[in-house]
Order: C-alpha cells, then sequence, then structure tokens
C-alpha cells in the first residue's frame, strides 16, 4: 500500500471491521466464549473509534490549511450509556438483517 497516512488508517479499519466479523463468526461456532467475545469487540471498537476520529483530524486540518500529520491519535474516550446502547441497538438491527437470532 502507499504512504497516505489517509490510506493507512482506512487499511486499519478495514482490518479491524474484518476482526470484528471474525469474532462475530467465531463466537457463533463456539470457537469463544460470549464474555470473550465482549471484552474482544470491546477493544476493537475503541481502536475503530480511535481510527476514524485520527482520520476525521487529519481531513479538518487539510481542509482549514493546517497540517494533518499534526493528527494524533487520542485516548480512548469513556463512551456515553446513550452511545452504547445506540450501538448495541444498531448490531441488533444488522445481525436480524442477516438471519441471525437476536
Amino acid at each position: 500500500m502507499t504512504d497516505n497516512p489517509d490510506n493507512t488508517a482506512l487499511s486499519h479499519i478495514n482490518d479491524l471491521v474484518a476482526e470484528e466479523k471474525a469474532l462475530r463468526e467465531q463466537l457463533q461456532h463456539g470457537e469463544i466464549s460470549e464474555s470473550e467475545e465482549h471484552e474482544r469487540l470491546r477493544r476493537v471498537e475503541i481502536e475503530l473509534d480511535q481510527c476514524w476520529d485520527l482520520l476525521r483530524q487529519r481531513r479538518a486540518l487539510r481542509e482549514t490549511g493546517g497540517d494533518p500529520r499534526d493528527a494524533a491519535v487520542r485516548p480512548a474516550r469513556v463512551e456515553s450509556a446513550f452511545m452504547r446502547a445506540k450501538r448495541l441497538y444498531v448490531a441488533s438491527l444488522k445481525m436480524r438483517a442477516c438471519g441471525a437470532p437476536t
């Protein structure tokens, strides 16, 4: 892949999304426990949030004449109860759409 930092971030995001899917499949096949899946998914979600945040920072800096290299990974934020509920709701809708039991 190229040295473009945006492409690198997007590639990492794609890898994390693939890991998310793999974890759900492992749970479905009984290869990991539900608690292990939740713990690992939480780490993936945090890293995804950080990657998207970094990408947004870079784009904002570029659009405002700043240097996108000044963007930095910020510490993981504690997700509000509302955002967690929203994320779980969206995940359940996706699972239903795929025909998975909820």
